[in-house]
C-alpha cells in the first residue's frame, strides 16, 4: 500500500508540474508572440511582383528598404474642388498659384481657401495629357508677380509643349502679359508625352521637360538634336538657350541640355548641391529617377527597365548600353511618377533634401531618401486616400501640398 501511494504521489506532482508548464505557455506575453511576427528590418517597400524579369545594374537601384518617419507629422485635406490640377507653385505670402488642365488658374491661400477661375490663356489642347500644365513662380515674383507656364499648344499641324510667361494681377484675377517664350518644335498630332514641368536654377532660368508624344513612330526622335522632343531644355525668361550648348555638334539645337527622356513627369533642383533630378514615366515597369547632367543621353528608346505595355521588350530589350545614362533609381511596379519636389525646410529635420514624388497609378506620394546620390530608403504616404497625386510642393511654413486628379489638395507637415 505504502509503495501504491508513493508512486500515486509521484504520478499528481508530475501533472502539476506538466499542467503548470502548459500554462506558462498560454501565459506568453504578448510582445514576445509579437516579436515573432515582425517583419525583419530590411524589408524593401515594394513587396508586390514585378512586370518584368530584368535585373538592377547595381543593388540600390529598386526596391530599397522601408524607412518611417519618426516625426509626428499630420495630414489632412485642406480644399477641394479644383477642376483637373496640374501644377502647383509656391507664392511668397505663402499662397499658391494652382493650373487647372483645361485652360485655367486657382490661388489658393494657406488655408486652402480658393479664389475665382482666372481665365485669359490662350487655347490649350486639353484632350488625352495636354492641356495647361505646370506653373512656377519667378523668382522676383513678390516685384514682378512673373508666372512661368507650360501648356500644350494646338495649331494646323499639330500640338506641342510651349513655355510661357506673365504676370499675375495684384488681385489675383487675372494673367496680363502673356507670351510664349519657347516651343518644342516640330508640332506633332498627339494627345500625350508632353512632359512639361519646369524648374528655376540659381540664376532664374528655366529647365523644361519634354516627352517624346506617345507615338512609336515618333520614338527616334528624341535620340536626334535638332528637335524639342524627349529633351530636358534649359532656357532664359526670354526664351533663349542659357549658356553654352554641352554639345559639339553643329546640328544640336542649343537650348537641349539632355536627351533619350520618355516623358519627364517631375523636375526639381537639389537644394544643397544645386544638381537638376527627374521622374520619368517608363513602360510597363521601368519608370525612372534620373540625376540629369548636361550633354548625357537617358537612352529611351534603345534602353529601359520595362517593357512594351503589351509585354512585348522595347526596341531589343535592354537594360544597359554604352554611352547611355543609368537611373539612380527605377519602379517596377511602376509609380508612375509626377510632380515633385525637394524638401529644404528645418520645420521636419529628418526629411532635409529628402525627395517627395507625386503617385498617380500607385495612388500614394513616395519619400525618396538619398545618399551620395544613392536612393536609401523609401516611404509612402496617403496609401488609403485613392487618390491620384499628381504634384507636390513644398509650402513657406515647412509643410508639403500635395494636388490630386480628383481636385483635392492634401497638406502634410506640422
Amino acid at each position: 500500500m505504502k509503495k501504491i501511494r508513493v508512486i500515486m504521489m509521484i504520478l499528481f506532482a508530475v501533472l502539476f508540474i506538466t499542467a503548470c508548464g502548459n500554462q506558462r505557455t498560454e501565459e506568453t506575453p504578448p510582445e514576445k508572440k509579437e516579436s515573432k511576427e515582425e517583419k525583419p528590418e530590411n524589408t524593401p517597400v515594394e513587396t508586390a511582383s514585378p512586370e518584368t524579369d530584368y535585373e538592377p545594374a547595381f543593388p540600390e537601384q529598386t526596391r530599397v528598404d522601408a524607412v518611417k518617419t519618426e516625426f509626428d507629422y499630420k495630414t489632412r485635406k485642406i480644399a477641394e474642388g479644383l477642376n483637373s490640377p496640374w501644377g502647383i507653385a509656391a507664392l511668397p505670402d505663402g499662397s499658391f498659384a494652382i493650373t487647372e488642365k483645361g485652360g485655367t488658374l486657382r490661388v489658393m491661400s494657406p488655408n486652402g481657401e480658393l479664389s475665382g477661375v482666372i481665365a485669359g490663356f490662350p487655347e490649350v489642347d486639353s484632350r488625352g495629357q495636354g492641356g495647361l500644365l505646370d506653373v512656377k513662380a519667378s523668382p522676383d515674383f513678390a516685384e514682378s508677380r512673373t508666372l512661368y507656364f507650360t501648356f500644350s499648344e494646338p495649331s494646323d499641324e499639330g500640338n506641342l509643349t510651349a513655355a510661357a510667361k506673365g504676370q499675375l494681377s495684384e488681385n489675383n484675377t487675372a494673367v496680363g502679359n502673356f507670351t510664349v517664350i519657347y516651343r518644342a518644335m516640330p508640332y506633332y498630332e498627339s494627345e500625350g508625352h508632353y512632359g512639361g514641368r519646369i524648374a528655376l536654377d540659381s540664376d532664374g532660368n528655366l529647365f523644361i521637360s519634354t516627352g517624346d508624344r506617345m507615338d512609336a513612330a515618333n520614338r527616334m526622335r528624341v535620340q536626334e538634336l535638332n528637335n524639342g522632343h524627349g529633351k530636358v531644355l534649359h532656357i532664359t525668361p526670354e526664351g533663349q538657350p542659357a549658356g553654352e550648348s554641352p554639345f559639339d555638334q553643329e546640328e544640336a539645337n542649343p537650348e537641349i541640355y539632355s536627351y533619350g527622356h520618355r516623358n519627364v513627369q517631375g523636375l526639381d533642383i537639389h537644394p544643397e548641391t544645386g544638381e537638376l533630378w527627374a521622374s520619368e514615366m517608363g513602360p510597363q515597369g521601368g519608370d525612372e529617377l534620373n540625376l540629369i547632367l548636361p550633354g548625357k543621353n537617358y537612352g529611351w528608346p534603345f534602353v529601359s527597365y520595362g517593357v512594351e505595355y503589351g509585354g512585348a521588350p522595347v526596341s531589343e530589350g535592354k537594360t544597359i548600353m554604352e554611352n547611355t545614362e543609368q537611373p539612380v533609381y527605377y519602379w517596377d511596379p511602376v509609380l508612375a511618377p509626377s510632380g515633385m519636389t525637394f524638401y529644404s525646410s528645418d520645420e521636419i529635420p529628418e526629411w532635409k533634401n529628402n525627395l517627395f514624388i507625386g503617385g498617380l497609378r500607385s495612388q500614394h506620394i513616395a519619400r525618396i531618401v538619398l545618399e551620395d546620390n544613392k536612393v536609401v530608403g523609401e516611404e509612402r504616404f496617403l496609401e488609403s486616400e485613392g487618390e491620384r497625386f499628381r504634384d507636390v510642393e513644398m509650402g513657406q511654413d515647412g509643410a508639403l501640398y500635395a494636388i490630386t486628379d480628383s481636385g483635392m489638395v492634401y497638406r502634410i507637415g506640422k
